[in-house]
Order: structure tokens, then C-alpha cells, then sequence
């Protein structure tokens, strides 16, 4: 079945009217020469704007392109004459990509699985994107077996989405692919893979991330990360012109709802607590994936192949131990807010593929563990580590740190989630009673699970999904 095809036209833009310079029509006064006295290193001062959100003991102070510093002449950028091909359009990763590309004259074709949400709806009415809607896997009928798509492994009955990765990939130039876990998701990257070699990409970046058992054997894999390495090999093994690159934690993740390893759990006292079974004095990548992601991607694309062929690109702005992060985040938010290390604790229905990375995930970084430094390295690769944040501030050099996303939009999305604690400072207990019911409640909402019935014939039957008021259907952790 082909892909649904929207394309948008562009919009009219009225014609802006220059206004003309001003004229002073009496004499210009004699100027004295300005001596720039030459300043060394140790004794220039930075320039600090009066809105800066970091401090000067921020990791991103020492960015050249923060507010903490002089600027460096912008770089030249020419209308570009490129078509980019993207998949899970509505994923943190994709549409950031999308922003920042369209802004600046790319086109983008886009597969999103389906228009539901408001990531879609930017996605798809945006004038310099053409969407194709389905979903990168195909399944004739759902079964008791295959009922479930983000299940590990191959899975009967479920097969790839030829027809549409075909499609998406006619006219492009470049390729930005981050695969998820909805279907299998080795098979699907290897077909993206076969697809873009066959359509000539000129430069294919793929989001990948570390099998930890390839670096160590005593680590154990997670099943999601391990997948995407194991399409990394086979990305390498095509000889595609191509660049990898290993994304941070998220800043966007923390949420008050009741979600697993990243919930800020807020507390009576309107402070929030953090459980996660990360060592506490491990240093862990942090990224802020709506608002770096797309520009980093979009800077490899403009160095090109010459300078990436191959490379691994860790996209991380901070490296933070979880007291460190806690702390910024603390600052941001203005409220307390603590680290307890523990187990990652269940408490909402989660994807089927997402319960074994979590299982995964509290093997590898073992809260019983009490050397740091027997913590494995986040990107499995100690040399991805020691690249963090530097590589990635060569690339885009005005991230958005924890703290400023703390600030700035953790209270904006728990708002658009329902909650209402950012404006309880001054709440009597009924009132926290109250914030907890609407916590309960936005996190049962946002955790329904639609499970299609096993006589539904329809076509774009979705086994399980996510779904939410701040983002339907936006990819887990995409």
C-alpha cells in the first residue's frame, strides 16, 4: 500500500519595503583615533549578559558561543540547494533536525507514522517539508504474537516498509535516521541502509548508540541500544558515506509524571526527588535534544563527508554526575530537588521493548555498585567520554544547558501536562492532595495504551502506543 502523500505548498510572503537610512544634515565632528590596548588572556574581561542563564561554574561557560562570551564572526551560510530525508518526523531527535533545516532553505521529506499530535501537525504544515504517513514496518494482520511491534527481535508476520523507504528517499541528497523500536528495528535499519545506497545519499548521518558487550563482556547489552550498533556495523560494512553520532541523556525527559527512571517525584514540601540507579559521582552526558540536536546534525552536514567520513559524534552539551545535575536542575527550577540513588521503579504501563532496555539498563549501571568508577562509560566507548562536551561545542556552540531547561521549559511542559504546581507556591495541604490527583491523573492519560482488536482489519492498526497531552504519539525516547 503506497504512503499517503502530503506535500505543502509554500506560503506567500509579502514584499518588505526597505526603510531608507537617516540623513543628518549638519557637520560631522572630528573623531579621535581609539587606541585598542592589547590585552593578554589572564587579564581580559568576559563579557557577561545581564540574562545569562549559566553561572560561571557552569560546564557551558567555557562555550564560545554562550552569553557568557564574546561571539565569533557567525559563519557564512548559502541558500542550500539540498533535499534532507528524515524518519520518525515526530521524534525530539528528527524535529529538531526539521526546525533548524527548513529555517535555513533546506527540504525535507519526512515519514511520520501518523498526523496525530502537535509535532506532527508542525511537521506536516510546514511549507519546506513534504510528509509521507505509514508506518516503517508492515503487518497484514495482527496476531497474538505480533500484536505487540516494540517486542525485541524478529517478530512473524511483521516485515519491512520497502515501498515507503524507497519512496522517501527519491530526490534527496542527505539522510537523517534514527530508528525506533516500533517493528524490527535491525531490519529496518538495514533497509533504510540498502535503500539510501541505492538512491546515491550523499551523506548519511545515523543516530546510534554503544552495544556494551562490545566493549566489555562483562557489560551486559540493552536490547535497544545494541540493535541500533548492530545497524551501525551494517551501515559500515555498505560503505555508505556516513557519520554516527551517540546522543546524550535528555534533558527533556525529566517529567513529575510517573515514568520510569526520569521522574522528578514531586514531594509534599514541593520540593521533587530523582530515583535512578546511576552511581552518584559517575560523570553521565547530558543533552538538550529539541534544542541542540538540530543544529549539530545540520553543521555535519555542512562540513560534510571529508570531515566525518566514519567519525562517532557524542551530541552531549553537559557531562554531569546525577548530584551535579541535580544541582543545576535545582537552580532552574528554584525549588529542592534531590538525587536517591535506587532501583528504576515501574509504575505506569510501558512498550514492551522499553521494559526490557529498563531491565537492561539496571544490570549494566548496577545501583549496588559503590565504585564509580567501575560505573560503565554511557556511550561504552571511553573515548566518546573524554570527547564530551568538547566535540559537540565545535559542532553548535549555544546549547541549552540543564539548568536553563529547568528554568525556561520543565515548568511549560508540566503546565501543558495538566499540573499546576509551578503556580502552589504558597499551597495548603488539601491543595498538594489536590496536585497529586492531577499528577495521577495526567500520567494516566498519558501512558494509555491502545492495543488494537485482533479482528481490526485496518491498515494502519498501531499495536502499542503512547499517548499524551503534551505530545501524542511522539517516539519514546526518539
Amino acid at each position: 500500500m503506497s504512503p499517503s502523500l502530503i506535500t505543502a505548498a509554500f506560503a506567500a510572503r509579502p514584499e518588505s519595503k526597505a526603510m531608507p537610512a537617516q540623513i543628518n544634515g549638519g557637520p560631522v565632528a572630528g573623531t579621535i583615533p581609539a587606541h585598542i590596548a592589547q590585552e593578554t588572556s589572564a587579564n581580559r574581561k568576559q563579557h557577561k549578559h545581564s540574562r545569562s542563564s549559566y553561572s560561571e561554574s557552569s560546564p557551558l561557560a567555557s562555550s564560545r558561543n554562550n552569553s557568557l562570551t564574546f561571539r565569533p564572526p557567525k559563519r557564512f551560510m548559502s541558500n542550500p540547494d539540498k533535499t534532507i530525508a528524515v524518519i520518525n518526523a515526530s521524534g525530539r531527535q528528527a524535529a529538531s533536525l526539521i526546525r533548524v533545516a527548513t529555517a535555513v532553505g533546506y527540504h525535507v521529506r519526512a515519514q511520520l507514522r501518523n498526523l496525530e499530535g502537535v509535532i506532527a501537525t508542525e511537521v506536516s504544515t510546514n511549507p519546506n517539508v513534504t510528509v509521507f504517513v505509514g508506518e516503517l514496518y508492515t503487518r497484514h494482520k495482527p496476531t497474538q504474537d505480533n500484536e505487540d511491534v516494540t517486542q525485541n527481535g524478529p517478530l512473524p508476520g511483521v516485515g519491512v516498509n520497502r515501498d515507503l523507504i524507497a519512496t522517501l528517499f527519491r530526490g534527496a541528497q542527505l539522510a537523517f535516521i534514527n530508528t525506533t523500536f516500533y517493528g524490527d528495528e535491525i531490519q529496518i535499519g538495514k533497509a533504510l541502509a540498502d535503500a539510501a545506497a541505492k538512491a546515491g545519499i550523499q551523506h548519511y548521518v545515523y543516530s546510534s548508540m554503544p552495544d556494551h558487550s562490545a566493549y566489555n563482556s562483562q557489560w551486559p547489552s540493552l536490547p535497544l541500544w545494541a540493535a541500533k550498533h548492530k545497524v551501525e556495523q551494517y551501515v559500515r560494512e555498505l560503505k555508505l558515506p556516513a557519520t554516527f553520532v551517540y546522543t546524550g541523556i535528555y534533558n527533556n525527559n525529566f517529567t513529575s509524571l510517573r515514568y520510569p527512571l526520569f521522574c522528578m517525584e514531586l514531594q509534599k514540601d514541593g520540593s521533587f526527588v530523582w530515583q535512578a540507579p546511576f552511581h552518584e559521582d559517575a560523570k553521565l552526558p547530558w543533552l538538550d535534544a529539541e534544542h541542540d540536536v538540530g543544529p549539530a546534525i545540520l553543521q555535519i552536514f555542512k562540513d560534510g563527508v571529508s570531515k566525518w567520513h566514519n567519525e562517532r559524534v557524542a551530541l552531549a552539551y553537559e557531562y554531569l554526575t546525577p548530584r551535579e545535575a541535580c544541582r543545576l536542575f535545582s537552580r532552574g527550577v528554584g525549588r529542592p530537588v534531590k538525587y536517591k540513588r535506587g532501583p528504576i521503579e515501574l509504575k505506569v504501563r510501558i512498550p514492551a521493548g522499553y521494559r526490557e532496555q529498563l531491565e537492561g539498563l539496571e544490570k549494566l549501571f548496577n545501583p549496588k555498585e559503590k565504585d564509580p568508577k567501575k560505573q560503565p562509560p554511557y556511550f561504552g566507548d571511553p573515548k566518546l567520554e573524554v570527547s564530551c562536551p568538547s566535540e559537540a561545542l565545535e559542532l553548535w556552540e549555544g546549547p541549552r544547558g540543564l539548568e536553563e531547561y529547568a528554568r525556561e521549559m520543565f515548568p511549560l511542559e508540566e503546565e501543558a501536562n495538566g499540573l499546576t504546581w509551578m503556580f502552589d507556591d504558597d499551597e495548603e495541604e488539601d491543595q498538594r492532595n489536590e496536585n497529586d490527583d492531577r499528577v495521577d491523573a495526567a500520567t494516566t492519560q498519558v501512558e494509555q495504551l491502545n492495543l488494537q482488536d485482533d479482528d481490526d482489519d485496518s491498515d494502519d492498526d498501531e499495536g502499542l502506543v503512547m499517548r499524551g497531552q503534551r505530545r501524542d504519539e511522539e517516539e519514546w525516547l526518539a
